[in-house]
């Protein structure tokens, strides 16, 4: 069988809707990182966990406690599959197509537009793998032995280079010059790097 050759990006999907079709552990995984990542959430399902019950009483998603119906994906930036019914995936997968909505189905990746990948995240930091679906418990070994060399200075050092950076693109209009600057940067030690005030960036990489 041939290996698609997923195209790997990252999505702004703030205050965008994402459907989640399902109720059960799988469906209730995908609503929190769906709100984890500021989206819009709206699950369907007949049946509901106590988490995601609890996180419509709270108002933080949209519920229709029913099953799947066409035009549900009205609207729609993303659709999970996560019902367990082959029938009902199919129908989903329908509907997306015809819309342009790209899909994810738990549980049959011949029919998902994209994966969602093993994460590590650390601060601004996010580390995404995956093995194109082929062998996901090795995606999961590979996410344990990155996250054990990832540290906390590493996500210090992205937050205070992210902040130096951002002074950099304002007050330096030569991408050159910016260039150059954070050449020298990218030398300095990163343990020092993570203690730096943008101050101290300032008087040490700035000519």
């Amino acid at each position: 069988m041939k290996t698609t050759a997923f195209y790997p990006l990252f999505l702004d999907l703030t205050g965008k809707l994402c459907v989640v079709i399902g109720g059960g552990a799988v469906a209730s995984r995908k609503v929190r990182a769906l709100l984890a990542a500021g989206a819009s959430v709206k699950l369907i399902g007949p049946a509901v966990t106590k988490g995601i019950a609890r996180l419509a009483a709270e108002g933080k998603i949209g519920l229709a406690l029913r099953e799947y119906r066409r035009g549900d994906l009205k609207g729609t930036a993303l659709v999970f599959a996560a019902a367990g019914k082959e029938e009902v995936t199919r129908q989903v997968k329908a509907e997306a197509q015809r819309r342009g909505v790209p899909m994810n189905a738990a549980d049959a990746p011949n029919l998902c537009d994209f994966l969602v990948p093993s994460t590590i995240r650390k601060g601004p930091i996010t580390i995404a793998i995956s093995t194109s679906g082929v062998l996901p418990m090795l995606s999961k070994k590979l996410r344990q032995e990155i996250a054990r060399s990832l540290t906390a200075d590493h996500a210090a050092c992205a937050r205070r280079v992210g902040a130096f950076r951002r002074h950099l693109l304002k007050h330096i209009e030569s991408a050159g010059e910016r260039r150059r600057i954070m050449a020298r940067v990218s030398r300095a030690n990163l343990h020092d790097l993570a203690r730096m005030s943008l101050a101290e960036m300032k008087r040490r990489f700035l000519p």
